[in-house]
């Protein structure tokens, strides 16, 4: 019996519902199970040579400091994996707010990097991939809407305009659609974001119940966990 939690990421343009989703799964792992899921972000600057590179390579984009940004996002993700994901998915399940799919997104949108390249470059470091990436999928307009309506500073004026999300999505649209050529984003599942949050997260819960991805409430309560 394998006594191993799942991976799940969580992927969509800003305002899709990602935060909530998260939230939401944590919520019912505690719940239903009593066990706390241990939740990453797609950087985590556990690579702390590579941490300047990360923040220079995010927010400040440009041909000379591209191959030094991505070799340290593949160094972070690495270093995520080998010092959270890994450890803990013995213990408890483990979600990550963005993955690999954001970052295809990332280099296509600013450096005009074709999807397939970048991958290659990023799964020469990477052995594992999540069980689930979870894409929720939203029209530009409506997820830029949404983006906006929230509080706090989290909206940046040369990511978060129409003409550079609408290419974000084009990206996950040609990503997505081709799994087999990027099989270190795991098993894919788009979710309609259109559709009420709670709608979401019970369509997420579902998915991950035909995936056996969380064990029977009738073996968790006999203490005969089965999970993938």
């Amino acid at each position: 019996m394998n006594h191993r939690y799942p991976f799940i990421v969580i992927e969509g343009l800003d305002g899709t519902g990602k935060t909530t989703l998260r939230k939401g799964l944590f919520r019912l792992w505690e719940g239903l199970y009593g066990v706390t899921p241990l939740c990453v972000l797609t950087t985590n600057f556990l690579a702390a040579d590579h941490a300047a590179a990360i923040v220079n390579g995010k927010y400040q984009p440009n041909a000379g400091n591209r191959d030094a940004y991505l070799s340290a996002i593949a160094a972070d993700k690495r270093a995520t994996l080998d010092r959270l994901v890994l450890p803990q998915r013995p213990a408890r399940p483990v979600i990550a707010d963005r993955w690999l799919l954001s970052e295809l997104a990332f280099f296509a949108v600013k450096h005009g990097m074709r999807a397939p390249e970048t991958y290659g470059a990023l799964a020469a470091h990477l052995t594992v991939a999540p069980d689930l990436t979870l894409v929720l999928d939203l029209e530009t307009d409506a997820s830029m809407s949404r983006a906006q309506a929230r509080q706090g500073d989290a909206v940046r004026a040369d990511w978060d305009v129409h003409d550079v999300q609408s290419r974000v999505r084009e990206t996950y649209e040609a990503v997505v659609t081709k799994p087999d050529e990027f099989p270190l984003l795991g098993d894919v599942v788009r979710l309609d974001a259109r559709r009420a949050r709670s709608e979401v997260l019970l369509t997420a819960w579902d998915v991950l119940r035909e995936r056996q991805l969380v064990p029977s409430l009738a073996a968790h309560a006999e203490g005969g966990e089965t999970h993938g």
